[in-house]
């Protein structure tokens, strides 16, 4: 089974924290059936944005929202 892991980000309001200003303006990296893949997809997206404190991205592990009893 793949463990599914979604990468994306976007302006933040605070950079402490994971509220988005525009979700719909929110950049999908993708989808990525293994941690490590969406690990090196978020440090790409990140590296980019590096001199922008405003925005981030963050790795979502989805299996553990589709199956909550899975580790």
């Amino acid at each position: 089974m793949s463990l599914l892991h979604l990468v994306f980000g976007g302006r933040v309001v605070d950079p402490r924290g994971t509220e988005f200003e525009d979700p719909a303006a929110l950049d999908i990296v993708g989808i990525f059936p293994d941690y490590a893949s969406a690990e090196a997809a978020w440090r790409s997206a990140a590296q980019r944005t590096v001199d922008d404190a405003q925005m981030k991205y963050v790795v979502v592990h989805l299996h553990r929202l589709l199956d909550p009893n899975h580790t």
